[in-house]
């Protein structure tokens, strides 16, 4: 086997791939179970979505994992205004894992804790890493400065993850969660990434936009074909309203967005803790879901260029294994030698 699992708390995924959660509604049960399927962990991307819609997707996807090895999470934002009742409902429907960020909570760790479902927080600082660590985080999701959507650094993951990793070294185990796993996310595209990530301390990694060019992700075609057609240059960043830059494709909204055009939402419905309201990032998502490529937001990670197909989940993953087999036979090393 070439890739090592990934353990969380008492929970283990076959493979050490987490697939990112894109919201709205772009990580649906239909690629968070072919990613589970693999034996990585899907994820569905549950900020923007209401009680009755979250609990059909999770018991989708439920009903959708045919195989063992994988796990099930959700992601949610915690600026979003439904937080706790997003968390409540996983908890509610048996959801594996928790994963957040766009925020910080300290609370969710007490909530994780009595309900026995690990909780991993986004962080893109040591200082943030530690204290995850010490409130009883299960894992820490690294994100670096090359993902799509909302940015949290502008360091790389390479730069990230040693600094984080020796920062969490000094800090004790918690022995109510033993080891926290570290997963780097952003600027990882292949299976060389991966076991380079690896080498470097990382327990496993988390990967996005691949994931959302696949044939399993039930985004509209528009999408997909946008991010595949995409120039280098059109990939830009953006401010959003719930004060994060953020990086997208550069289309005629996201034009409007860098220009400062008026493009304020004449309703709201506060579907967010903090927001600016210079635009409404639902509407604007939810129309790059639905493929409208004149005022949909299209969030996309920096290093989009290095996609070139739209693969299966189970293709993407054979891919993986393969560069990854490659580069273990180039630098001479095992499997073993790069965890160890």
């Amino acid at each position: 086997m070439i890739f090592p699992p990934l353990q969380i708390k008492n929970l283990n995924a076959l493979k050490p791939i987490i697939q990112g959660g894109m919201a709205i509604r772009v990580s649906r049960a239909s690629l968070a179970s072919a990613v589970a399927n693999c034996g990585g962990i899907g994820v569905i991307a549950a900020s923007g979505l209401e009680e009755e819609e979250l609990r059909n997707q999770i018991q989708e996807a439920r009903a959708n994992i045919t195989k063992p090895g994988g796990l099930l999470a959700i992601n949610i934002m915690f600026v979003a205004s439904e937080f706790n009742m997003i968390i409540k409902t996983a908890i509610e429907e048996k959801i594996d894992l928790i994963i957040f960020g766009a925020g910080f909570s300290r609370d969710i760790f007490a909530i994780g804790k009595e309900a026995g479902v690990p909780i991993i927080p986004i962080v893109s600082s040591a200082k943030l890493a530690v204290l995850a660590k010490k409130l009883g985080a299960a894992a820490v999701i690294v994100e670096s400065g090359e993902a799509g959507g909302h940015l949290g650094t502008c360091k790389s993951i390479r730069e990230l993850i040693p600094e984080i990793k020796e920062a969490m070294d000094k800090i004790p185990d918690n022995s109510d969660v033993g080891k926290v796993s570290i997963i780097a996310a952003a600027g990882i595209t292949n299976g060389a990434d991966i076991m380079e990530i690896l080498s470097m301390g990382a327990d496993g990694v988390q990967m996005a936009t691949r994931f959302l060019i696949s044939k399993e992700c039930d985004v509209h075609e528009n999408f997909k074909q946008l991010l595949l057609n995409a120039k280098q240059e059109d990939i830009v960043l953006i401010q959003s309203p719930v004060g994060l830059p953020a990086r997208a494709i550069l289309t005629e909204f996201s034009k409007k967005i860098l220009d400062g055009s008026d493009i304020t939402p004449r309703s709201c419905k506060s579907c967010m803790k903090h927001c600016v309201r210079n635009f409404c990032i639902i509407k604007a998502l939810e129309a790059a879901r639905l493929g409208d490529v004149k005022n949909g937001l299209f969030f996309t990670g920096e290093n989009l260029k290095k996609y070139t197909t739209i693969l299966s989940v189970e293709e993407i993953f054979a891919n993986l294994e393969k560069e990854a087999a490659k580069w273990l036979e180039i630098n001479a090393l095992t499997p073993a030698s790069v965890m160890s």
